[in-house]
């Protein structure tokens, strides 16, 4: 896949000047030291740049469709699938010009890449929860291996009122590798458990469920 990957979808979009971001499966391996094998490959894209990806790649001879319009397309070769995501599948996560502002440069099989910070990969992740996939143990190995160099205060933003989805993660987190969970900054465990303890019990005028956010099928 990688090889599929960047040597020839990579020189497609470079000369079409689209920028886009390696993330998935790859970088669950990069960053949370997990290999595992998947069906395609995941590529990071701004929403305004899709249509010149996908005009991109159908010259270079894939056959491209617009999946979902509100955040998925796809391109195939020869069997091999090019996921071109530029939202989450609840609507969230917008790939936006900060997320190529934190990425990190490399190359790869030869090809220059950039890389999205694990930032942004724990906040997409953080909310699928369906039946058939949970990526909380993704977040974890994540956690694991690259915790150190978070920037916690950005990633905390990230969440904004979903907070409470990133604070389930890291109890998950602490009782996974309970001899690490001090790799989770004290300051911002007491942060997220302090506005859980000072949130108001008393419901609102409205029945609102934001369960389809993590678990749209259920």
């Amino acid at each position: 896949k990688l090889r599929f990957a960047t040597w020839h979808s990579s020189p497609a979009l470079h000369a079409a000047e689209v920028p886009f971001l390696i993330g998935g499966a790859y970088m669950v391996e990069v960053c949370g030291g997990v290999s595992r094998s998947t069906k395609d490959f995941d590529l990071y894209v701004r929403p305004k740049h899709v249509g010149s990806a996908l005009r991109a790649l159908a010259r270079a001879g894939y056959k491209t469709e617009l999946t979902f319009p509100h955040w998925l397309a796809k391109a195939t070769y020869e069997g091999d699938i090019l996921d071109l995501i530029f939202r989450a599948g609840n609507g969230l996560c917008e790939v936006n010009d900060s997320w190529f502002d934190r990425a990190r440069d490399d190359e790869l099989l030869g090809v220059p890449v950039k890389l999205w910070a694990p930032e942004e990969m724990i906040w997409m992740k953080a909310y699928i929860m369906e039946r058939e996939r949970f990526d909380g143990a993704d977040i974890a190995h994540i956690l694991r291996c690259c915790a150190a160099d978070i920037d916690w205060p950005h990633l905390v933003r990230r969440f904004g009122p979903d907070w409470r989805v990133l604070l389930s993660h890291l109890v998950l987190f602490g009782y996974i590798y309970p001899e690490e969970r001090t790799l989770v900054p004290a300051a911002i465990m007491e942060d997220l458990i302090t506005r859980l303890g000072s949130e108001t019990r008393t419901a609102g005028p409205e029945r609102v469920c934001c369960g389809t956010l993590v678990s749209p099928q259920e």
